[in-house]
């Protein structure tokens, strides 16, 4: 029976934040700076006839969360909903948070639960020594997956240390 052999080995890192990214225009104008402005020096390529940019946002997601509270302030009830931009989460967030009829129904006061609402995003760089690596954001952490040249996450490391969100 053959073996498997490690043809390459990569790597991954992850830096959590002492406080979580303030709301998610504190989060997008963060993933769109890096997208505009490229910090991890990531170069355009080619990949069977497609171009891409050196650095794309690949995945995404933003999760709007409304409690209702009942005349004693205790929580009653959740309504999450998870959408695939920040267009929809902020549409679908406050559409949820002002319908008086899902309020009637429940019988409590819609709260928004800016503290727990969550966002992710994901972009797919592509390093000058030919690596396609992956940086991943929430409002909590900051990952660098699929790496293996050090230097990568010395550029990664090195811009974060200059955004003070990111401490």
């Amino acid at each position: 029976m053959a073996d498997f052999t490690t043809s390459s080995t990569t790597k991954s890192a992850v830096r959590k934040l002492a406080a979580p990214l303030a709301d998610v225009t504190a989060f997008d104008n963060l993933v769109q700076g890096v997208i505009a402005n490229n910090p991890f020096q990531c170069v355009s390529y080619n990949e069977q006839g497609v171009n891409h940019p050196p650095v794309e946002r690949i995945r995404q997601g933003y999760t709007a969360r409304v409690f209702y509270q009942d005349a004693n302030a205790k929580t009653i009830a959740v309504i999450s909903a998870r959408t695939p931009t920040i267009a929809a989460f902020t549409s679908i967030a406050n559409r949820i948070a002002t319908d008086n009829e899902i309020a009637t129904a429940i019988g409590g006061t819609a709260v928004r639960d800016l503290d727990n609402e969550k966002f992710t995003a994901t972009l797919r760089c592509r390093d000058a020594n030919g690596e396609i690596y992956f940086v991943s954001f929430s409002r909590e952490q900051v990952a660098l997956t699929s790496y293996s040249d050090e230097a990568i996450r010395s550029r990664v490391e090195t811009w974060a240390d200059t955004v003070p969100a990111l401490a």
